[in-house]
């Protein structure tokens, strides 16, 4: 029975055969670039043709520092990568590692090694990067005086921040003694009072570029003391200055951008933070406001003084209950005395005796209500209103009284 093999088995069988073969894992193919396309997600993919065929290739994102330069259709190129299977669509294409244009190919080997060699030095390790100041004064800049990447650098600080003083070190960017002039020029700034320094050009091929891929102007930067940004060609071209410097920026324009912040944004936020300070301030008066309010009742009610002026109040108020209360008393007593002596008044003696009474005794100043306590020559007193009569009894004469009527016995 003949062997059945399933499309991924095939395929991967063939992926296998690729991986196996060394000569693909590594392999420069020159061609003309079409069919380039930038993705968003930072991969290039594009096809290399001759007269004999095609090869798709790509490029991740993660590879693409290894392109130097801005590529399009038509260009001449040797692409550096290897050639494997894409083992869904059983389709092979070579995946690119680094992309040079035809003819500069010793050029960009002599970037590579330096690249290499000064990346296994340390000269690139983010431990060494120094922090770009956010707010500057003075800016340095090393570049050409005339072309378009000092008035970038100019037009876009000024118009950011119009108090900004910017030094400029007029540098030969391209030709021989380059590279001497660039790491002069990082020299006598570092000197100076600058406190970020713009290092870069306008964009150009590898061999325009090369001062910046010198050694001695990689040097000069990793020992500069002070912040620099690098900004040498257009957004896609990397040179060995770029990966030195603290900051790289794609152009000199975003290098401006990236050294100076700008000023209307600066005064913005600080009358933003006044406000938001004049806010919270205002918040957090009132509250202490208020609660200085509610301290001061709660210790007016419970402050010692206050205590002792309602203990006063309430000692002034008992005295005055217990005045009333006496008064109230003793005019209830003197209510009823003055009752009393109306009563006593009608059973005086000294009242009978005024309306013609008398009160007789005997000598034991006894009261005499009976002729039967008398005999003939006792002697007996009779009180009258004035004074008192002495009296000898001669006789008796006995008399009995029924309802008001007096009858002789």
């Amino acid at each position: 029975m003949k062997n059945t093999y399933s499309v991924g088995q095939v395929n991967r069988y063939i992926k296998n055969m690729f991986t196996q073969d060394y000569l693909l894992q590594k392999i420069y193919v020159k061609g003309e670039v079409s069919n380039c396309k930038y993705h968003t997600s930072g991969h290039i993919y594009f096809s290399l043709k001759d007269e004999t065929g095609t090869l798709n290739c790509v490029m991740f994102a993660g590879h693409r520092r290894g392109l130097a330069f801005a590529m399009k259709n038509g260009d001449k190129v040797i692409v550096g990568g290897s050639v494997d299977v894409y083992e869904r669509d059983g389709r092979y294409q070579m995946y690119a590692k680094e992309i040079t244009l035809e003819g500069a190919g010793t050029l960009y080997e002599r970037y590579l090694a330096l690249k290499q060699e000064l990346e296994d030095m340390g000269m690139f390790a983010q431990e060494y990067k120094q922090p770009i100041p956010r707010f500057i004064r003075r800016l340095g800049v090393v570049t050409a005086p005339t072309g378009a990447a000092v008035q970038d650098i100019r037009n876009i600080s000024y118009r950011r921040n119009p108090y900004l003083q910017i030094i400029l070190y007029p540098a030969l960017v391209q030709g021989a003694g380059a590279a001497e002039s660039i790491v002069k020029g990082i020299q006598m700034l570092d000197k100076t009072d600058v406190d970020v320094i713009i290092v870069g050009r306008g964009g150009g091929s590898i061999e325009d570029l090369w001062a910046f891929n010198e050694e001695i102007v990689a040097r000069a930067i990793f020992e500069c003391s002070t912040p620099i940004i690098s900004a040498v060609g257009h957004e896609t071209d990397f040179t060995i200055a770029d990966f030195v410097a603290d900051l790289r920026a794609p152009t000199p324009s975003a290098a401006a951008e990236l050294a100076v912040d700008d000023y209307r944004s600066v005064i913005e936020a600080v009358s933003i933070y006044r406000q938001r300070l004049y806010r919270a301030m205002s918040g957090k008066t009132d509250l202490y406001r208020s609660r200085l309010e509610h301290f001061q009742t709660k210790f007016a009610y419970l402050s010692p003084e206050n205590r002792l002026r309602e203990q006063r109040q309430r000692l002034a108020d008992l005295e005055n209950a217990v005045q009333n209360g006496m008064n109230r008393k003793l005019q209830d007593e003197r209510h009823r005395l003055s009752v009393y002596l109306e009563r006593f008044a009608g059973l005086s003696p000294l009242k009978k005796l005024n309306q013609g009474y008398s009160y007789v005794a005997d000598k034991y100043k006894k009261t005499l209500t009976s002729v039967e306590q008398v005999q003939n020559g006792d002697t007996i007193y009779i009180s009258v209103t004035d004074g008192t009569i002495e009296a000898d009894v001669t006789g008796t004469v006995k008399e009995e009284r029924i309802y008001g009527e007096e009858r002789k016995l």
